[in-house]
């Protein structure tokens, strides 16, 4: 027995099932849900951002979603922190912690028990990189990055206007790169005995699939009002207008194009969004994989998700 704290875990990629997996392991082992999605923090959006309906929690308690406005900044660091105070009140009441989401980020900042170098901050100086990033545009403030932190400039795109101001803002006030800064930070011994579940579908097409049909589910159920309505309120939100959902559907809101164009564009997106996540989990080998589409039953996968965390052999 190692005497560390038991955390399970189930990761995967949008839509592939993992929120009902993990509830479903909830039930049966006697557990609590941490959300490990860094769009489902945020206030308001629910439809757009997929976060769990009571029904779909089915009374299992489910913990760091729907609790930070908007227009507020929040870390990796800050998820941490939050999340050890969950496992700790979880495992204080004898139950099991299970972290469920697709933010890699912070599954691995979490469970790995990283510990953050201070990163400077200036929001005044943030803004005014924001202005510029308006004015001059992505290519050229990422030319700008480059020039005083390659590292980081290489690993983003033109339109990552939020991490290119921020590794601009980083440099300017310490003459140090936002790469070196994260070096800084550093992985402490493990903190928790740890199962990591990555919920896979062995046939892409059938990922995507289900992709596309909760799309239209979501519009079914309001998102284009959702969106209509967050806009009004919140347009200065920094990170969450950039949630999946919102900023495909701006076109239309703003009479520039069809809904059927957008909702095509927001299905590609959200496809390509999965891709990425299936790329960071991948890298993950402490992730033991299992794949919806091989189990004859739900309830078979069920099955072997829990022997996985239980210890038992398969």
């Amino acid at each position: 027995m190692s005497g560390r704290v038991k955390v399970a875990a189930v990761v995967g990629a949008t839509a592939s099932g993992k929120t009902a997996l993990a509830v479903s392991l909830a039930e049966r082992l006697d557990g609590e849900v941490i959300s490990a999605d860094s769009m489902q923090i945020y206030t308001g959006l629910a439809i757009s951002t997929a976060k769990p309906t009571p029904e779909e929690m089915r009374s299992i308690p489910h913990h760091l979603i729907d609790f930070v406005a908007p227009e507020e900044a929040f870390s990796v660091a800050r998820y941490c922190e939050l999340g050890h105070e969950a496992i700790a009140a979880i495992t204080a009441r004898g139950r099991l912690p299970l972290v469920c989401g697709g933010t890699g980020l912070y599954v691995d900042s979490l469970l790995n028990n990283i510990i953050f170098a201070e990163i400077p901050e200036d929001a005044a100086l943030r803004e005014r990189l924001n202005a510029a990033f308006d004015t001059s545009g992505g290519e050229a403030m990422l030319r700008r990055l480059a020039d005083c932190d390659p590292e980081t400039a290489q690993k983003l795109a033109p339109a990552d206007k939020k991490r290119i101001v921020r590794a601009l803002e980083v440099y300017t006030l310490s003459g140090t790169t936002l790469a070196e800064w994260n070096r800084r930070s550093r992985s402490c011994p493990d903190r928790y005995d740890t199962v990591i579940i990555g919920l896979g579908w062995r046939d892409r097409q059938k990922l995507y699939d289900r992709i596309d049909r909760r799309v239209d589910l979501m519009l079914e159920a309001g998102l284009v009002q959702e969106v209509r309505d967050f806009y009004a309120s919140h347009a200065d939100g920094k990170t969450a207008v950039q949630a999946i959902g919102c900023k495909e559907l701006l076109p239309y809101l703003r009479g520039e194009e069809p809904l059927d164009t957008a909702v095509e564009r927001l299905k590609r997106e959200t496809r390509r969004f999965a891709k990425r996540q299936l790329t960071w989990f991948r890298r993950n080998d402490k992730i033991i994989w299992i794949y919806a589409d091989e189990y004859a039953s739900y309830d078979e996968l069920v099955d072997r998700a829990e022997r996985l965390i239980s210890g038992a052999n398969a």
